[in-house]
């Protein structure tokens, strides 16, 4: 396949199963693919190899993370096919859209100084459960110039190595943090109205989206850190000074309101909290309101857990929601 002749593809995952056979079933043949799993117990890795990809499998010993995963993949791939332009990273719980590669190369070829490209993700399922509704619509960004790209996106793979790659110490965010090294150094990042993956979240208990909006909450405070220098504004500030505001924030209130005129004071954080539920609930329902405004609460543990693994100066490994 001509066209796809410079681009190689880096999968990662663990325990994806079914979604990870529909993922490299979606490359296209002729493409270059690694596989990187995380101690998988399902077979992916056997699977990979029968579909004549070269595997990686992380060794325990080091924490997990997707980025930690993804230079591996970068480092294997551009060592057996070191000629390479482009790059396509795809979550294992993803399938590429059909002439996606094609149409990301096209506009890399066009666009010298974009260093990634993007389009749009899709949730496989989106009503089979509100949370992956959610997701649904999280995807859907902005068309155009971007401050970061996703999981999935196509990388120039000059960009990647002059910024050596993600940092594999991030645990979630890894893209924006990698991204926000791109810009500094005058790389710019693409949204293209294509349709690029569809992403199977196969989210469906309350659980889940606990642990994947604390992730979040780790991932805004690592990346915000990592990102305070660089001629660029910080990533996340917004996000964590929401967080903290809405949690944090709300019990100082209500102390001070009580400390000032009494036990009754102890109501002004409940009552704002109400406030800021009718506000939501207005803009997208109550259920969605009510999910945002709890998030705030794991979002802030979230940012907790990754204060005291500094303070510890512990590594965090992978959170895992699935």
């Amino acid at each position: 396949m001509d066209e796809n002749a410079n681009i190689g593809v880096i999968a990662i995952g663990r325990n994806e199963g079914e979604r990870l056979k529909q993922c490299l079933h979606s490359v296209p043949v002729g493409i270059p693919i690694v596989y990187v799993d995380s101690a998988s117990s399902d077979g992916s890795a056997d699977f990979a190899r029968s579909m004549g990809a070269m595997v990686i499998e992380l060794d325990l010993a080091i924490p997990f993370t997707a980025a930690r995963a993804r230079n591996a993949g970068r480092d294997l791939l551009l060592r057996e096919w070191p000629m390479l332009k482009y790059v396509q990273f795809v979550d294992g719980d993803c399938e590429l859209e059909t002439g996606w590669l094609e149409a990301a190369a096209r506009f890399l070829d066009t666009e010298p100084t974009v260093a990634a490209v993007c389009g749009r993700w899709r949730e496989r399922y989106p009503e089979r459960s509100f949370y992956n509704q959610m997701c649904d619509d999280e995807w859907n960004t902005a068309i155009g110039a971007a401050d970061a790209c996703g999981g999935d996106a196509m990388f120039r793979t000059s960009a990647l190595a002059q910024v050596r790659g993600y940092d594999p110490a991030i645990i979630a965010g890894e893209e924006p943090e990698i991204c926000h090294r791109l810009r500094d150094l005058g790389w710019r990042i693409w949204r293209i109205d294509c349709p690029m993956t569809i992403h199977d979240a196969d989210m469906h208990r309350p659980r889940q989206w606990w642990l994947r909006t604390v992730r979040s909450g780790f991932g805004f405070a690592q990346v915000w850190h990592k990102t305070r220098t660089g001629t660029n504004p910080p990533l996340y500030g917004r996000q964590l000074i929401s967080a903290l505001i809405w949690t944090a924030g709300v019990v100082a209130l209500s102390v001070a309101a009580a400390l000032m005129v009494g036990p009754s004071g102890l109501a002004a954080g409940p009552l704002l909290w109400l406030l800021q539920l009718a506000r939501l609930t207005k803009r997208g329902g109550l259920r969605r309101g009510g999910l945002l405004l709890v998030g705030k609460i794991a979002e802030a543990i979230g940012i907790l857990r990754y204060a005291l693994s500094r303070l510890a100066r512990r590594k965090q490994g992978a959170i895992f929601y699935k």
